[in-house]
């Protein structure tokens, strides 16, 4: 850190998506973290009126701790354009790409990184029927951490009956058997890989409850998959213009070796709680939590 004054921080968490809880947490901690290092900071659960909390926080910095949509699908960056507030992670173009699957996936096909098959499907057609030959997955094309995620396995009875909370669209992805991975990149550096290890599906709980996964960091791996790993993510952050940390997941197929590892998708805002993957991986490195939080904020501008 610079020697000059250190800037006011308001962290935004909270919000109306279905990641409101995990955003809490995330906000939480590292608004917990920079004062830890010496910011002054406001927690900001972020609602209609945002626009008056930031202005009465009087902050230099967003420190942008929200989840899922609206948070992290463009719209509060392009709020924090219009009103010229500096804020952490990725701009307003490459948050709404990263959250639309199917166009992430064009940019990373037009980059050379590899990906599984998919299509776009109305929640009633996948329901009556199935659009792809399974195994398959459908799950809603822009949320993330895993928020109604469905797995049709090879001897289903027939296809998924979705919920009603699913949205009208949906995504069908051709299953990726094997390991789960996952790169962050931190600026223009990847920092390490780790290996998720779970009893059953890396679903919501597994991500977000105490013991719901083990994490192998940094993962042992054949030498030739951690580097195409960190190379992806690298490359993956690059193609949708991200900013800050990002953090690209992974599937792996041991017996394919360097064609069995596929990008599923990358997340512009990983999570920041006490299982969180990113913070884990800092450090592993030698970052901090408070380090990586500090840095975030260093980071912070418009324009991104």
């Amino acid at each position: 850190m610079s020697s000059r004054a250190l800037p006011k921080v308001a962290v935004l968490m909270g919000g109306p998506s279905a990641e409101r809880e995990v955003s809490l947490s995330s906000g939480r901690e590292c608004a917990a973290a920079l004062r830890e290092y010496g910011f002054e900071v406001t927690e900001v659960d972020a609602g209609p009126d945002l626009v008056q909390q930031l202005r009465e926080a009087g902050a230099d910095v967003a420190f942008n701790a929200l989840h899922g949509r609206w948070g992290e699908d463009g719209c509060v960056q392009g709020l924090l354009e219009w009103i010229g507030l500096p804020y952490t992670h990725s701009g307003v173009l490459s948050s709404a790409l990263a959250m639309d699957k199917e166009r992430a996936k064009d940019a990373y096909r037009n980059h050379g990184l590899p990906v599984v098959d998919s299509l776009l499907a109305s929640r009633d057609e996948v329901r009556e029927r199935h659009v792809m030959a399974p195994p398959y997955v459908v799950k809603p094309n822009n949320e993330g951490s895993s928020v109604g995620v469905y797995l049709v396995h090879e001897a289903s009875n027939g296809p998924p009956q979705l919920s009603e909370d699913m949205p009208e669209t949906v995504m069908v992805e051709a299953y990726a058997p094997g390991r789960e991975l996952t790169t962050t990149v931190m600026g223009d550096r990847a920092l390490t890989v780790t290996d998720i290890l779970t009893d059953g599906w890396y679903d919501y709980d597994a991500k977000y409850s105490e013991g719901g996964s083990r994490h192998v960091c940094p993962a042992e791996l054949p030498q030739e998959i951690f580097d195409a790993c960190m190379d992806y993510a690298l490359r993956a952050h690059e193609a949708l213009g991200c900013r800050g940390v990002s953090r690209t997941d992974f599937r792996w197929d041991e017996a394919r070796g360097l064609d069995g590892l596929i990008l599923l998708e990358t997340n512009t805002q990983p999570g920041m709680t006490p299982t969180s993957l990113s913070p884990e991986q800092g450090q592993a490195v030698g970052i901090s939590f408070a380090e990586m939080c500090a840095w975030m904020v260093e980071d912070a501008s418009c324009n991104r």
